[in-house]
C-alpha cells in the first residue's frame, strides 16, 4: 500500500469526481482509477460506488477514509518534521518556487521578510510549477511560491492548502534596440512580417498566460516559433542578444530594460498582470511556518509590486499595503 493512494481517496471523496479529483492530483484519470483500484485490493473492499452521480464513497470506503485520513495526517506530520530537522538546524521552512521567481523575486521578498519576522533558515529547490505543486502535495516542502493570473490559476485543493498574495508582475513585450533605440522587433500589427518569437514551452505558467494575451488579439500569425525555452532567463538571453521578440516578467528584465539592451515592443495592451501567491498546507504543524504566515497575514505586510519606469530609468519595486 502506497500513502498516496489514500491522498488520492481524500480527494476523491471531497471532489466527488474522478476528473477532478485526478486534476488536483496532477495525474492523468486513468492512473487515478488504477491507483483507487489498487487501494481497493490492498483493503479488500471496494470503497467507492461508480454507479451513483455525483460520484459516492461506499459505506466501506466512508469508514476507511476517516481512519486513513487521520493516519495520513499523523504520518505526513511525522515525516515533515524529520526532514525540517534533519536538513536545517532550528526555524526552518523548506520552500519550492518556480525558476523565474527563485532568481527574480525571492531573494529580495526573503530579505524583505526578515527584516520583519527575525531571521530563520530556508532551505529553497527551484522547480518548474509542476513540480513545485506536487513537492508541497506531497510534503516535501513547506511553502510554494508561483504565479497566478485568473485565467491560469495555481491547481491546487483550497480545502488542502491555504494560499496569500505576497507579490505582482507583469508580463511584458520586449527586444533588443535598433541604433535608434526603437525595438529591433515589435508586437504583430498584421501589416509587416511575421516576427521572430522567442517562447515559452508548452504547459508552463508564463507561457498558459502568454497564450491567452496572444488568442485575444489573433497574434499567433504574425509570430514564428524561432526558439523555446521553459525559463524566462533564458529567454532573456537569446532577446538581449537580438534574435527574437520576447515577453518576459518585467522582474526578470528590469537590469536590461534599465541598460538599453533591452526596450519595450509594445504598450500597456499586450501586457498580463501577474499575481505572486505563496501557498501553504492547512495542516502543517511548523512552528516557524505558521509564525511567518502569520506574519505575511497582518495588515502590516506589504506586497511588493514592480512598476514600470519611463524610458531609461531602472524599474523599482514598490510597495502597496
Amino acid at each position: 500500500m502506497q500513502l498516496k493512494w489514500i491522498e488520492d481517496l481524500l480527494v476523491l471523496e471531497r471532489t466527488r469526481s474522478f476528473s477532478r479529483a485526478a486534476e488536483l492530483r496532477h495525474i492523468t484519470q486513468s492512473a487515478l482509477s488504477r491507483r483507487i483500484r489498487s487501494l481497493e485490493d490492498w483493503v479488500g473492499a471496494e470503497l467507492v460506488d461508480r454507479n451513483t452521480y455525483p460520484l459516492a464513497l461506499t459505506r466501506a470506503g466512508a469508514a476507511f477514509c476517516e481512519t486513513a485520513g487521520q493516519a495520513a495526517e499523523l504520518l505526513l506530520d511525522a515525516r515533515a518534521t524529520l526532514r525540517r530537522e534533519a536538513s536545517l538546524p532550528g526555524n526552518a521552512i523548506g520552500i519550492a518556487a518556480g525558476h523565474t521567481l527563485s532568481l527574480a523575486f525571492l531573494p529580495a521578498w526573503l530579505k524583505r521578510c526578515r527584516q520583519r519576522f527575525g531571521d530563520f533558515h530556508a532551505r529553497v529547490v527551484a522547480a518548474n510549477v509542476l513540480d513545485a505543486v506536487v513537492a508541497l502535495s506531497e510534503g516535501h516542502c513547506d511553502l510554494m511560491l508561483g504565479y497566478n493570473h485568473p485565467r491560469v490559476p495555481v491547481s491546487l485543493d483550497a480545502e488542502r492548502f491555504a494560499s496569500l498574495a505576497v507579490g505582482a508582475d507583469t508580463l511584458v513585450p520586449v527586444s533588443a534596440p535598433t541604433s535608434r533605440g526603437r525595438p529591433r522587433y515589435g508586437v504583430p500589427d498584421g501589416r509587416s512580417a511575421p516576427m521572430p518569437f522567442l517562447a515559452y514551452t508548452p504547459n508552463t505558467t508564463l507561457g498558459r498566460v502568454l497564450d491567452t494575451v496572444l488568442e485575444a488579439r489573433d497574434a499567433h500569425r504574425g509570430l514564428v516559433r524561432c526558439y523555446e525555452a521553459d525559463m524566462a532567463m533564458l529567454l532573456l538571453k537569446m532577446a538581449t542578444e537580438g534574435h527574437g521578440l520576447a515577453w518576459l516578467p518585467l522582474s526578470t528584465a528590469a537590469e536590461a530594460l534599465a541598460d538599453g539592451s533591452l526596450v519595450h515592443a509594445g504598450d500597456a495592451s499586450w501586457h498580463a498582470e501577474l499575481g505572486i501567491f505563496a501557498y501553504r498546507s492547512v495542516i502543517s504543524s511548523n512552528p516557524t511556518l505558521l509564525e511567518f504566515w502569520r506574519m505575511l497575514e497582518s495588515p502590516g505586510s506589504e506586497t511588493p509590486t514592480l512598476v514600470t519606469a519611463a524610458a531609461g530609468d531602472r524599474p523599482t519595486l514598490a510597495s502597496a499595503a
